[in-house]
């Protein structure tokens, strides 16, 4: 418990940043329209990228006989694509909903 208070005594400008982030980004979620709730969470998905990438490092740079290493890289591998797919699949499916339909 003591190294904990160490280390944010050590870096409490950062704690100050954090939660001041939280703040902030509380404060412009709740005030975006539900009309556009759609297309920003799926580009925030779409953020996922960055844990592909990170988990495919991750499980490059891992040792052969380090399979805890793998199996989190692996498993994060495939939950970021899910989301980062079904981040674009919820986006298509809301931007067909605006589409004026042709009448025959």
């Amino acid at each position: 418990m003591d190294a904990l208070f160490s280390f944010l005594q050590q870096h409490l400008e950062a704690v100050y940043i954090v939660i001041l982030s939280v703040f902030l980004g509380v404060e412009v979620i709740s005030r975006v329209p539900s009309v556009l709730h759609t297309p920003l969470m799926s580009g925030a998905n779409a953020i996922h990228g960055v844990v592909i990438i990170g988990a495919i490092i991750v499980m490059g740079e891992a040792e052969a006989d380090n399979y805890l290493a793998l199996v989190l890289g692996f498993l994060a591998v495939i939950l970021g694509t899910i989301n980062v797919v079904g981040g674009f699949v919820v986006t298509d499916r809301m931007l067909e909903m605006f589409k004026s339909k042709k009448t025959k």
